[in-house]
């Protein structure tokens, strides 16, 4: 079992421990719904320094970054990150990852799943074209704070921190420690992921609680991230991803670039698309009662079998059942109708147009 360093602080807060790949974690602290909310409406600072980080350097860092990613790396200028995947030799997928751009052609922080960090770690090894390559996944903490009050929050302790764009970030020091706080999230609501050296996470995360009380600022667990993330259809690593997973048939073709570069397994991933992909995932929201979950079989009104959930849960925003599921193509359209067999008793559900749910952030997207 490993541990992150802010681990004294969620026993302290006496918060529900749970392992999680390999981590010793804080699935809650007041309850998964409650804090789901706290996040929607308020605050939340999530422990996330169970994440990888590996840097990459050097005259070929740009050179080894676009063999190994799908999306163009060439186009990120100084503080700009990018979400891509690391793709396979059959065209699948080994992890999905945001990559931040610490020096153009240079420099680089790659962000790595946690459950994926030894497995990333080799792959990176395997195919890299020169660069000079280094596991820091040991020296960083990492702190998301998200929810509607999070950057004003983070703005009080790194301030001009609220002028970094999404998807873009900013170096800041805390403790006298180069950090970085990134406008990025896995949550679907505005807010940062804070890298910290591990000798500074414990400070942080008390200073940011410190500071941001009269917000309300909350520590929220890994229950809550997952039921965020699901109202979001974000995909998670093992769910909804995996090494055999085309990323056109998961809806990540936009962050696929084969007409910039070429990367690993691009031939066998066009191909596959060319052929006519055989499912796709979708939202969907159940419409007689029951509880979608991972690995449920899905079926067609006949009980033959057209796909497998990935993830499902009663969404806390909109207090309905909804799930994420791959399912044949014809099925995949908004509207469509099909069974979940939920223990062995069909329960209709319907195909919806996805985020679950519309957030500050997501309407700001929508309008760009």
């Amino acid at each position: 079992m490993k541990f992150t360093p802010l681990k004294s602080e969620h026993e302290a807060a006496h918060a529900k421990m749970v392992e999680f790949a390999g981590w010793f974690m804080p699935v809650e602290y007041f309850g998964i719904r409650a804090e789901h909310m706290h996040v929607r409406e308020k605050v939340g600072l999530f422990d996330v320094s169970h994440m990888g980080e590996i840097r990459v350097r050097g005259e070929h860092a740009l050179e080894t970054l676009q063999w190994l990613t799908t999306n163009d790396v060439l186009k990120l200028t100084n503080g700009a990150a990018q979400y891509s995947l690391l793709p396979n030799e059959r065209g699948g997928v080994v992890d999905d990852i945001i990559v931040y751009c610490i020096e153009a052609n240079r420099d680089y922080l790659v962000c790595v799943n946690a459950a994926n960090a030894a497995k990333d770690w080799a792959w990176f090894q395997a195919n890299n074209r020169g660069a000079e390559l280094k596991n820091e996944s040991a020296e960083w903490g990492q702190i998301a704070v998200q929810g509607p009050r999070a950057v004003e929050l983070v703005n009080r302790l790194f301030q001009g921190a609220a002028k970094v764009q999404p998807f873009h970030f900013t170096p800041v020091h805390f403790d006298g420690a180069l950090c970085f706080a990134a406008r990025t999230g896995y949550t679907g609501e505005d807010g940062f992921e804070i890298f910290v050296p591990t000798r500074q996470a414990v400070g942080l995360w008390r200073k940011l609680l410190n500071v941001g009380s009269d917000l309300e600022a909350r520590p929220i667990g890994l229950g809550a991230r997952d039921t965020l993330r699901t109202e979001m259809k974000y995909s998670l690593y093992g769910q909804e991803i995996d090494d055999s997973t085309n990323p056109y048939a998961a809806g990540l073709g936009w962050v696929v670039k084969p007409d910039a570069k070429d990367f690993v397994g691009k031939t066998t991933m066009l191909e596959a698309r060319a052929k006519g992909l055989s499912e796709k995932l979708v939202g969907f929201k159940m419409i007689d009662k029951g509880i979608p979950r991972h690995d449920y079989r899905v079926l067609a009104v006949d009980s033959s079998p057209i796909g497998r959930v990935t993830s499902g849960t009663v969404s806390p925003s909109l207090n309905e059942n909804i799930g994420i599921a791959y399912v044949q193509a014809e099925y995949a359209k908004a509207g469509s109708e099909f069974m979940i067999d939920i223990r062995g008793r069909g329960a209709k559900a319907k195909v919806v147009e996805t985020p679950f749910v519309t957030t500050a952030l997501t309407k700001k997207r929508d309008v760009k």
